[in-house]
């Protein structure tokens, strides 16, 4: 594996900013665009996302000539999904809705190879490069592959200290939307409750050496989300930044064609 994927997991626990954003469309060509932006990680989003295991591969390939951490968000916790994902060629994993430590802590066993966790061994993946790097990547896998959990419950922040203490996690990353509608606030970012369970997330990031993540709706956001102690940053996602865009050509063009005073412009 090349040292900037030992340098991206690095740099989060150190707590360093880090931009990435969520690609849903499944679209290879959307995430080769966003690693030529400059961003740190990469979201690929088999959860929500419209993309497939196959495109995925793609999108895997799209991304690897760039010094960037392609991070998969899975669909459920169960070993074969992580198994799969990192024999691809995922950097790290983003795994939904933990609400325990336990779950963590499986969120964690199942990136590790024996002894350190139950993740199957192959030598012949696209992950070791087909065999390329087998014994380094047996060997050190753990220290390059980021393990990020979402916290999207009420239920995850009553036990928000036992996840945050969980060995192996890297990232606690607030799912606002789900979180907002768990706390029967939804959409509603700036109640106080949603704040306060914001502020905790932060703090137990901090408590106990992890990056704290969420996800943004504006790049006007990014100031405030760094001063509040989030460094695991993504913000919108292809498919959003792809309707916003059409939808601004076509109000324009409907403003400009508009008649004006009972004649075509």
């Amino acid at each position: 594996m090349s040292t900037v994927n030992y340098e991206s997991r690095r740099r989060a626990l150190a707590g360093e900013p880090m931009m990435g954003t969520f690609i849903n469309t499944g679209s290879p060509i959307s995430a080769e665009l966003a690693a030529q932006a400059g961003l740190d990680w990469l979201m690929l989003d088999l959860e929500h996302g419209m993309g497939s295991w196959e495109g995925l591969l793609q999108q895997l390939i799209a991304v690897s000539g760039h010094p960037i951490a392609p991070v998969v968000r899975l669909p459920f916790l169960r070993p074969e999904y992580f198994k799969r994902a990192f024999d691809m060629g995922a950097m790290g994993v983003m795994v939904p809705y933990v609400e325990s430590a336990e779950q963590a802590a499986d969120a964690v066993r199942f990136t590790r190879y024996p002894p350190r966790g139950i993740r199957g061994v192959a030598k012949f993946n696209r992950g070791a490069e087909f065999g390329g790097r087998f014994t380094e990547w047996l060997e050190r896998s753990h220290e390059a592959t980021l393990v990020i959990v979402q916290i999207e419950s009420r239920k995850a922040l009553d036990n928000l200290d036992a996840i945050a203490a969980t060995e192996g996690v890297d990232v606690l990353f607030i799912g606002p939307l789900d979180l907002s509608v768990s706390l029967g606030i939804p959409q509603q970012f700036d109640h106080p409750d949603f704040r306060a369970a914001k502020a905790a997330v932060a703090a137990a990031a901090r408590k106990h050496g992890k990056a704290a993540g969420i996800l943004g709706f504006d790049p006007e956001q990014i100031g405030d989300l760094l001063a509040e102690g989030f460094s695991f940053l993504s913000v919108g996602s292809d498919g959003g930044y792809l309707a916003a865009a059409f939808q601004n050509l076509g109000g324009k063009f409907t403003e400009l064609s508009a008649p004006r005073n009972g004649h075509p412009s």
